[in-house]
């Protein structure tokens, strides 16, 4: 640092002591050591870590998110180029395709295989994505993302649908996969709006499901039951529905599916037309004190219940029986307008919220007598 000012003295004429001066009380700005320099920035992105692959038909989707920082931690400012490579087995990992993105964006490639890789035996394919710079230099590949060459399962075809008390039933053709486990991926889209305290529509749903759901549906023993009931569903909706077979090769250690082409997709109205269940445990019991017959019975389980009919015949008369009574959800009733020494035959009938009404229940019947 001396030799340094004694220079800038011999240059300009009386600075050397003021500035040894102001050195020695470490004023002067720009006294201290000389840092070394900064090594240059290499200017490569991080590495890919989030990317996977889903093979549907004889297409394997690529996605993963683009970093932000090189590995300096410096923000990238420019789109990075990504190569992508394909291994089969064990083999070398053979680039396929480049894409250039911009910093943080959704990566996505999608590899159409060739002939050879979309027949032919179960392989287990191994992808990778590098990102370079401009000088085409690379932090190393991202995290293996896992496929499978081979055939796909075929698509499913005619596919049906009827309404049942317990869900909507999906039915199509089944097709034997022999030596593979087989799984149904549903993919179901409710088509009418949702109203967040809609009352649960059972047997169908124990709750109001989201828009968009994915259910998954295991063959037994890797066969194809060529149908599946979506329980889940709520009556008085319309629903979309696309179905595709989903096959899992065995690869030790790897976890990988292969997926059919989507079937073509059906609409599902789900219109309530089943009576809850006939109500049980009738019991009529006459009060002559009060001139009137005290009816009740047991509680209907269906949770869409909406009320109650009472019916009554006059065993003398021979008439029909008649609807004397609409309750709500109350499981008792007194018939006060009946005659003393008349014999009367009651039943009763549950309804639902769409209106649907279940058989009567048996007749039981009761006499008035005289005070």
């Amino acid at each position: 640092m001396h030799r340094t000012l004694w220079i800038l003295a011999l240059r300009v004429p009386g600075l050397l002591a003021p500035s040894l001066a102001l050195c020695t009380a470490g004023i002067l700005v720009g006294c201290g050591s000389v840092a070394a320099p900064e090594p240059p920035s290499l200017n490569l992105p991080l590495p890919v870590l989030n990317l996977s692959a889903s093979r549907i038909g004889s297409s394997v989707r690529l996605a993963w998110t683009m970093p932000t920082r090189t590995t300096d931690k410096v923000p990238l400012r420019h789109p990075v180029t990504a190569q992508v490579c394909r291994a089969v087995q064990d083999g070398p990992c053979a680039k396929i395709g480049s894409v250039s993105l911009a910093p943080g964006k959704a990566g996505e490639y999608r590899d159409e295989l060739p002939a050879d890789l979309a027949q032919g035996a179960d392989r287990l394919l191994r992808y990778e994505v590098a990102l370079v710079n401009h000088a085409g230099k690379s932090a190393g590949p991202s995290n293996a993302a896992y496929s499978a060459a081979g055939p796909s399962p075929p698509a499913v075809t005619g596919l049906t649908w009827q309404m049942r008390p317990d869900g909507v039933q999906l039915n199509w053709g089944p097709i034997p996969e022999a030596g593979k486990s087989v799984l149904f991926r549903i993919e179901r889209l409710q088509l009418t709006t949702s109203v967040s305290d809609q009352r649960p529509r059972s047997p169908l749903a124990p709750s109001v499901p989201a828009a968009a759901q994915t259910l998954v549906v295991h063959g037994q023993d890797g066969a194809d039951p060529g149908h599946a009931i979506d329980s889940s569903a709520l009556f008085n909706q319309r629903y979309r529905y696309v179905l595709a077979r989903v096959a899992t090769p065995p690869f030790p250690g790897k976890s990988v599916e292969v997926q059919s082409p989507p079937s073509e997709a059906i609409e599902v109205s789900t219109v309530d037309t089943f009576p809850p269940a006939v109500p049980q445990g009738l019991v009529a019991v006459a009060d002559a004190a009060s001139g009137a017959i005290d009816l009740s019975w047991s509680p209907d389980s269906d949770n869409d219940l909406a009320a109650y009919r009472i019916y009554r015949r006059d065993t003398h008369g021979g008439l029909p029986a008649q609807r004397i009574a609409s309750l709500k959800v109350e499981t008792s009733f007194r018939d006060t307008a009946v005659q003393p020494e008349h014999t009367y035959a009651y039943a009763v009938s549950a309804i639902d919220q769409s209106g649907n009404e279940s058989q009567r229940s048996p007749e039981v019947e009761e006499t008035l007598p005289n005070r």
